[in-house]
């Protein structure tokens, strides 16, 4: 794969790519898609809806390596700066059973988001880091994504990936709690 030093063990990883197909913007089609991944050695892919989410086996243990290699060859491909967010399995299931608005509250599932960080945010930009005035919405920072509590649903929140991209100065893209389930569903399959 493009000069990565490869070993036998074959990990599960689930990327998420922000901000395509969205508004008419960036349009991707999932056949494409597979067929990038497919090409760059990665196997059993995988897509799930139409925002850019992809489940996928490699013997590539580096996840920043593999989010460098798949946001150039998606610029080559299609002209696009499109972030790739990596995670494994494992890091799907601590999200689904560390969710404080289940766990402590039992929330309404279809009013939960899980925002994305490209890494983690650093302790500085945290302590100046508060819910905007007014805001009904409610959010927990984890270790590399954030926990939201839309009661008026995503669409109607300041909370969007913008607003935590310019507080935490990191990039970020957010799933439905449904979508986060399905992800790991098909992860946890294989």
């Amino acid at each position: 794969m493009k000069g990565m030093q490869l070993d036998s063990k074959m990990n599960i990883f689930i990327s998420m790519l922000r901000g395509i197909n969205v508004s008419g913007r960036k349009n991707i089609q999932m056949e494409e898609l597979r067929g990038l991944y497919k090409s760059l050695n990665l196997v059993d892919v995988e897509t799930y809806v139409q925002s850019g989410n992809v489940v996928f086996n490699t013997t590539e243990q580096d996840t920043s390596k593999l989010a460098c290699i798949l946001e150039a060859t998606l610029e080559e491909a299609f002209g696009y700066d499109v972030r790739v967010f990596i995670r494994a399995t494992e890091d799907f299931q601590r999200i689904i059973e560390s969710n404080p608005y289940l766990n402590e509250r039992n929330e309404d599932p279809a009013k939960l988001y899980v925002t994305f960080l490209y890494s983690p945010p650093s302790e500085s930009r945290l302590g100046n880091f508060s819910r905007p005035d007014e805001e009904i919405a409610e959010f927990v920072v984890g270790e590399r994504e954030i926990y939201l509590f839309c009661l008026n649903g995503y669409g109607r929140t300041r909370l969007s990936n913008s607003f935590f991209e310019k507080k935490l100065d990191i990039p970020a893209t957010t799933r439905n709690w449904n979508t986060v389930n399905a992800l790991y569903s098909i992860a946890h399959a294989r």
